[in-house]
């Protein structure tokens, strides 16, 4: 097979490293990349909006099967442009992407086909929404109806606090377009999970759980990030509550988006909140996230290459059961001074080889780039360390081990992920 991965952070190295250990692959292609995957692929100067490009070089380089990555693409039509040539993606159409990049569709979505979730009101200014967090009382979550790179979710715990959100939203506009309308939602108590699935528009294929840690500091205080770490499994989500989010959210879910003619071939993520009273989906995202992938795809033993074609060709049912690993994986995020505000690039990175030999250990490339010779940071999330164990908490041990071996000058990290020493399990 020949392979073209669209995107280029920690998300696009681990689909690309599982790749390449798959007997079946000959050749994997990635636009953009990143230096990491330089390592695995050919990595091609097309940014991963660029939906027409891509598609044209997919059909002029006859490849087999492309993997899209982030949800930019996703949302732009990605998986049209190639069904409409006949080239097999991995992701699901505009339409069914929705269940992402709107807030608001999802949420009345989830009220069209009886999926368990949080109350909420969608509001478009700042009266409106002062009624509905008046409402709900405090604590309460107020998100960006349009894509905010992870960041357009707050949770408001005063009057004080709200105020200051609602100008953010409504008259600063630091979301742009994303927050011109908000959703104003209960706030729910419990333990989150991330609960990802393949689907091929007839089979489900759940993956291995996992748990990512959104705020910026230990103890989740601070402004919400693209994700911090994570681990897999999740810990909070044994095998009888999973098959109930199976049943009674993502099969909901599947079959409401075959009913509003909304093809969806690809991974859904879920993200859980798990309470009293069982399983509530707090939101989806439409393609695998970051940086759960890279604790997820570790684990699996299945081929990975194989797998994601069936999903892509309709042909999931001989995965079924997805062969995992019965070790833990834990993944600490190396972001930038700043993040996730202002950053500065271009700082030098030291001692990823040394970090790279410890056992288990796998690191992946977020945002970095090459400057001559040398490897500096690029992005807010700069790298992905993590390690495999038999347990939880020697998973943990592991990856902060090799995290303290690489150093560049502002480094920050969450010393506080999988801290809990979690056992592992096969869910």
């Amino acid at each position: 097979m020949k392979i073209l991965v669209v995107g280029g952070g920690g998300r696009e190295h681990a689909l690309c490293l599982s790749l390449h250990k798959s007997p079946q692959v000959e050749e994997i292609l990635c636009a953009p990349g990143n230096p990491g995957i330089a390592e695995v692929a050919d990595c091609l100067p097309v940014a991963a909006g660029d939906i027409v490009e891509l598609a044209d070089l997919a059909g002029k380089l006859n490849v087999d099967l492309t993997v899209v990555g982030p949800e930019l693409p996703l949302s732009l039509g990605i998986a049209d442009e190639f069904s409409k040539r006949q080239l097999p993606i991995f992701g699901p159409s505009r339409l069914a992407a929705q269940i992402e990049t709107s807030k608001v569709f999802s949420k009345e979505f989830f009220r069209r086909h009886g999926i368990p979730t949080a109350d909420a009101v969608v509001c478009g200014g700042i009266d409106e929404a002062r009624k509905a967090i008046k409402r709900f009382g405090y604590p309460v979550v107020l998100k960006a109806d349009g894509l905010a790179g992870g960041k357009g979710v707050l949770i408001i715990e005063s009057e004080e606090d709200a105020e200051r959100a609602l100008r953010l939203f409504f008259q600063e506009r630091v979301f742009g377009a994303a927050g011109d309308r908000i959703v104003v939602e209960e706030f729910l108590r419990g333990q989150e999970a991330s609960f990802l699935v393949l689907f091929d528009g007839q089979t489900a294929v759940p993956l291995p759980t996992a748990r990512d840690y959104k705020k910026v500091y230990d103890g989740d205080r601070g402004p919400n990030t693209g994700g911090m770490g994570a681990h897999s499994p999740a810990g909070v989500l044994n095998a009888e509550t999973a098959s109930q989010a199976l049943k009674e959210i993502l099969w909901p879910t599947f079959r409401g988006l075959q009913a509003e003619g909304r093809e969806f071939r690809g991974v859904l993520y879920a993200g859980l909140m798990i309470t009293d009273g069982g399983p509530r989906v707090l939101e989806y995202n439409a393609r695998f996230g970051d940086p759960e992938t890279e604790v997820i795809l570790p684990r699996i033993t299945s081929d990975v290459a194989e797998l994601l074609r069936a999903a892509a060709t309709g042909r999931l049912d001989k995965f079924v059961p997805l062969e995992v690993k019965n070790e833990a994986c834990v993944g600490v995020v190396l972001c930038a001074e700043g993040y996730p505000g202002n950053y500065e690039h271009g700082r030098p990175i030291h001692g990823l080889a040394e970090a790279a030999r410890l056992p288990g250990v796998e690191i992946f490339h977020a945002g970095t780039a090459r400057d001559g010779d040398r490897l500096v940071t690029a992005g807010g999330r700069v790298l992905v360390v993590t390690a495999m164990a038999a347990s939880m908490t020697e998973a943990a041990v592991r990856a902060y081990e090799a995290a303290d071996r690489i150093h560049f000058e502002g480094k920050q990290l969450r010393r506080d992920i999988a801290a809990g020493g979690i056992r592992p399990s096969r869910i």
